[in-house]
């Protein structure tokens, strides 16, 4: 037994345009996150033999897992994939065209069962057999929709094949393959979709928090450009006074829950991002610092084409204790801080990139 096993290969569907037709910086972070997060939704003891840009190779040596078993990694891995999708799309604060287009992307997965082996080269290692071919060449076949589930014969146990579920229905198929025809059944799985229950409402960002002071200038860019020069931490160091450097501790692109830690003079602190909303003719977005709980809020209105205000609202928990009632010195020098840091995001401007937008 020891070279029959299982081939397990999730592929991403519209990856080719995908990446074709939008920004390859964003587009390849967003799919990396996608492939590790199938990665991380393995729960069957399989192992990856290869990414293969848009598809991994999973394989698992031993007798074929009974459907039931090979279900419940089917699910897993297609709740998982399109949770994130999800929560990034409703999270996410970047409007290039990959980043707006992602949510498009499906996942269709293929199981096979038969005969391969592997071998190392150097530290990898690869998967060889006529199988292998057959998983592969099963990626390319005639099923119209892009979310489904493809069993070939060799993984079945019954037939005709009933379940797991009571809304799936199997349809039989053939391919012709360069080691013969092969039968299989699929399964559309847009089912689980409707399964995905919707995040839970956040709490008002307000609440125990009093307006310190608000800052604004008004700058001669569109509002996509001003969000990046403003929010994206790689230039925060640039204009914000008293940052010397922000390090990513979670997330490769800007969202909320993203966390960073801020470098200052005076020391670390832990900053999260905490909402983000976007209309055609503003855009707000707000971050937290967890140790002080001070709130940042930011507002980029449109005033005319290529013209737009940046306004930064600094919030503070209310109580005699944070001292902002009596300091006034203090509030005035930061509040003197912020309007130097609105001046030198005039330097950080030419700097953005200029993202493609969807259409």
């Amino acid at each position: 037994m020891e070279n029959r096993g299982l081939l397990f290969i999730p592929d991403i569907s519209g990856f080719t345009q995908f990446v074709n037709s939008t920004d390859i910086d964003h587009s390849r972070l967003i799919v990396q996150e996608l492939l590790e997060t199938l990665i991380n939704a393995n729960q069957s003891g399989l192992e990856v033999s290869e990414i293969e840009g848009d598809a991994i190779l999973f394989y698992k040596f031993g007798e074929c897992p009974g459907m039931d078993e090979l279900y419940k990694q089917v699910a897993a891995m297609f709740r998982g994939f399109h949770r994130h999708l999800r929560a990034y799309d409703q999270s996410r604060f970047c409007r290039c065209r990959a980043c707006q287009s992602a949510a498009g992307l499906t996942l269709k997965i293929i199981t096979h069962y038969g005969e391969f082996t592997g071998y190392n080269v150097k530290s990898f290692n690869k998967l060889i057999g006529k199988d292998v071919i057959v998983a592969h060449q099963l990626l390319k076949n005639d099923i119209d929709q892009h979310e489904y589930w493809l069993v070939t014969d060799p993984c079945l146990t019954a037939k005709p094949l009933e379940g797991p579920e009571s809304w799936m229905e199997w349809t039989p198929s053939m391919k012709q393959t360069e080691s013969g025809e092969i039968g299989f059944q699929y399964v559309q799985l847009g089912e689980l979709k409707n399964e995905l229950e919707p995040d839970p409402f956040p709490a008002s960002e307000f609440a125990r928090r009093t307006k310190v002071f608000s800052v604004s200038r008004e700058y001669s860019t569109d509002m996509v450009s001003l969000l990046h020069a403003a929010g994206n931490v790689s230039f925060r160091h640039r204009w914000q006074e008293g940052v010397r450097k922000v390090e990513e501790l979670n997330h490769w692109l800007p969202r909320i829950g993203m966390r960073t830690r801020f470098h200052r003079a005076e020391g670390e602190s832990i900053v999260r991002a905490s909402s983000y909303h976007f209309e055609p003719d503003h855009i707000e977005f707000s971050e937290i610092d967890e140790s002080t709980q001070d709130l940042d809020y930011f507002t980029i209105v449109l005033l005319a084409e290529g013209r737009c205000r940046l306004t930064i609202d600094h919030w503070r928990v209310q109580g005699l204790l944070g001292g902002w009632v009596f300091d006034w010195t203090r509030k005035r020098r930061l509040e003197e801080e912020y309007r130097r840091g609105l001046e030198r995001i005039e330097e950080v401007l030419p700097e953005v990139p200029k993202y493609a937008m969807a259409d």
